[in-house]
């Protein structure tokens, strides 16, 4: 079968043991906080250097 074709009895059917103990947590590392940052630059100079970046 080629890449990008699509043929419904491939999707029929499928039976896949899996172990999940040995499966991957993804809230293993979750982290409750926040983030904040300070700067003197007011919009109009974070606006133009956005702009410098996107001409670059």
């Amino acid at each position: 079968m080629g890449f990008g074709s699509y043929d419904e009895s491939e999707q029929q059917d499928q039976n896949v043991d899996t172990d999940e103990d040995k499966g991957v947590n993804v809230h293993e590392n979750d982290h409750d906080g926040s983030v904040s940052f300070d700067s003197d630059a007011d919009s109009d100079e974070l606006i133009d250097q956005l702009q410098s970046m996107k001409d670059d």
